[in-house]
């Protein structure tokens, strides 16, 4: 199988220092080669949010050496499937596209005890994306 036919999901929020970092590390995690994964930020951050970091490492899945990426025109329309996490109209909107909004609190200047929960429901919702876009027989 090509790299072309597998699905692909763009994770964009502002920093891409929290959530979507921890939404593209939870997806490459779970459905490993099977889908392509990426992130990127509208105003990406300088680095990763130290309490993603460890929130993240104690579900066993380690981002310390992600770096937030801009987000990119070319992004976008490489991706079958765009995931935004709260930054708006600043994220480009192409036809053909799936697009899909996640409402999910910032968990910028946050301790680890605040991005726990958002932690968790970004791993729900990832699996029942996976359940979506990945046939049973594939799982």
């Amino acid at each position: 199988m090509s790299d072309t036919a597998l699905p692909s999901v763009l994770f964009v929020c502002v920093h891409n220092a929290g959530r979507s970092q921890m939404a593209a590390a939870f997806l490459t995690h779970i459905a490993g080669d099977r889908v392509q994964v990426r992130s990127a930020g509208s105003a990406p951050a300088g680095s990763v949010n130290p309490a993603v970091v460890a929130a993240m490492a104690e579900v066993g899945i380690d981002v310390s050496a992600e770096v937030p990426k801009v987000l990119t025109v070319e992004a976008v329309q490489v991706s079958d499937v765009v995931i935004t996490m709260g930054c708006g109209d600043t994220c480009p909107v192409f036809p053909g596209k799936r697009y899909l909004d996640w409402q999910l609190p910032d968990p910028a200047g946050q301790g680890v005890e605040a991005v726990r929960p958002i932690r968790d429901d970004i791993e729900q919702r990832i699996r029942e994306l996976i359940e979506e876009m990945v046939p049973e027989g594939q799982a």
